[in-house]
């Protein structure tokens, strides 16, 4: 059985455009990348969890965001070239992306140095319009705004 991962896409309107909140993975492998880099907030599924409840307790350990939405929007799934499949959902909110607080994970740095260092597992968050989502997220995840579109517009 592959590993599951599932997040939650957090999506506002503003001034008659559509926003999504995507977050930049911290610690020092991802740095200097932009463009490609961006992710939904999203995380492992433990045994036996709800895969919905998974993207929910994902979403708070990566933002610090209490979650006050009762709506959640499949987005389906993408199988990820590791063979993960990353399940998401979408849901209307808003926050101040500069009272994001992180989880943390624990990495040799740098490699071979026998130092273990912490990093926070986002060190940033952004609302960004679709067509930006779109060149900011990884590729394997941008189908999930694609199906974000595809929702609100039917």
């Amino acid at each position: 059985m592959p590993k599951l991962s599932a997040g939650l896409l957090m999506f506002r309107r503003k001034k008659g455009r559509t926003e999504v909140l995507l977050v930049h993975p911290g610690g020092p492998l991802w740095k200097n990348k932009d463009e490609g880099a961006w992710s939904v907030p999203k995380g492992v599924v433990e045994e036996d969890e709800d895969i919905l409840e998974a993207a929910k307790r994902e979403f708070q350990e990566e933002t610090g965001i209490e979650i006050k939405a009762d709506e959640f929007f499949p987005l389906g799934s993408v199988r990820l070239k590791s063979g993960k499949v990353v399940y998401a959902w979408a849901f209307e909110g808003d926050c101040d992306t500069s009272k994001i607080k992180s989880n943390t994970f624990t990495m040799e740095w740098p490699p071979r140095s026998g130092k273990r260092m912490e990093f926070p597992e986002i060190d940033r968050a952004e609302w960004f319009d679709l067509d930006t989502a779109r060149k900011k997220i990884n590729p394997a995840q941008s189908q999930f705004i694609r199906e974000l579109e595809r929702v609100l517009n039917s």
